[in-house]
């Protein structure tokens, strides 16, 4: 089982999103690929993706997650609840410190939804911190540092034990995915 988790304010329609699942169709179709569209309020998220890994768990299967910024912070808490391995593309470390600029109205441009982040939200977050990765092994980290979003050094510091691949420049999207994914699926195991 493969699930890929996109990031805040994202969608199965981003770049990268859909990026993974042609490359998986066309290399990979035998695996079960699952690329959900989060709901707005994180516990309900949350229990989303752990309801798909706790499925996939009870049926033998392998678990694999690709997780991009807070999709990466959610790929953690689930590799460290469940097992299984994970790839981080430029992960959140610590998105609960960061709610406070984004309490109110959002919009979702990939799903036209409007809704609001409450405070609520900044401590459902907290909930799925992993202060310490204990299963350095299980986790490969995918980092630029012209990420103009989050602040690279954070996820450097967080899972320096982790394999790493550091580039410079480039962007909060991760700039030159697709040329990653080969490395991504030789490493979750395909």
């Amino acid at each position: 089982m493969l699930l890929y988790i996109h990031g805040f304010n994202s969608s199965p329609q981003s770049d990268k999103a859909v990026q993974t699942a042609h490359y998986i169709q066309q290399h990979y179709p035998q695996v079960d690929f699952y690329q959900p569209q989060l709901p707005s309020s994180p516990s309900v998220a949350m229990a989303l993706l752990c309801n798909i890994a706790e499925q996939a768990k009870q049926q033998g299967q392998t678990l694999r997650f690709i997780g991009s910024s807070l999709g990466g912070y959610f790929a953690s808490y689930l590799t460290e609840t469940y097992g299984g391995r994970a790839v981080l593309i430029n992960p959140a470390v610590k998105p609960f410190e960061l709610f406070e600029e984004f309490i109110g109205p959002q919009y979702n441009p990939y799903t036209n939804e409007h809704y609001q982040v409450l405070p609520q939200h900044q401590d459902d977050v907290a909930l799925y911190n992993t202060h310490v990765i204990r299963h350095p092994d299980r986790f490969l980290v995918l980092l630029q540092t012209g990420d103009e979003v989050l602040d690279y050094r954070q996820a450097l510091h967080k899972y320096h034990s982790c394999e790493l691949h550091l580039e410079p420049n480039g962007d909060h999207s991760f700039v030159g995915y697709e040329q990653q994914l080969d490395k991504i699926c030789k490493f979750i195991q395909l």
